[in-house]
C-alpha cells in the first residue's frame, strides 16, 4: 500500500503561481510512477501531468504544458507540481496518483491522494 498526501493548494490571483507536493509513505520503495489529476466541479477527472519513477520521462497535458512542470525528489518520497502563469480555469481539486505504469489515463494508477484545492480568481 502507498498513502499519498497532497499540500500547497490554495486561493491565487490569475497570473500567479503555486508549487503542490504529494509525499508518499507506505510502500514507497516500488518503482511508481506519478501523476497530477485535476477534477473542477461538474466536470469529470482530467490528466495534468506525469512522471517515471526516474524522473526521466514526463508528460503535460496541452491546457498546461509551458506552465505546469512535474518533478519528483525520490529521497523524500516526494513529487511536485509547479504551476505558474495560473488562469482562472485552472481552478479544480488536484489529486496525485502513483502507479507501477507512466500514462496519462487514470485507470493505470492504483493509488490516489485526498486532494488539495486550487482556485485562481480572474
Amino acid at each position: 500500500q502507498v498513502q499519498l498526501v497532497e499540500s500547497g493548494g490554495g486561493l491565487v490571483q490569475a497570473g500567479g503561481s503555486l508549487r503542490l507536493s504529494c509525499a508518499a509513505s507506505g510502500r514507497t520503495s516500488s518503482r511508481q510512477a506519478m501523476g497530477w489529476f485535476r477534477q473542477a466541479p461538474g466536470k469529470e477527472r482530467e490528466f495534468v501531468s506525469a512522471i517515471s519513477w526516474s524522473g526521466g520521462t514526463t508528460y503535460y497535458a496541452d491546457s498546461v504544458k509551458g506552465r505546469f512542470t512535474i518533478s519528483r525528489d525520490n529521497a523524500k518520497n516526494t513529487v511536485y507540481l509547479q504551476m505558474n502563469s495560473l488562469k482562472p480555469e485552472d481552478t479544480a481539486v488536484y489529486y496525485c496518483a502513483a502507479g507501477s505504469i507512466l500514462g496519462a489515463s487514470p485507470i493505470v494508477y492504483n493509488y490516489w491522494g485526498q486532494g488539495t484545492q486550487v482556485t485562481v480568481s480572474s
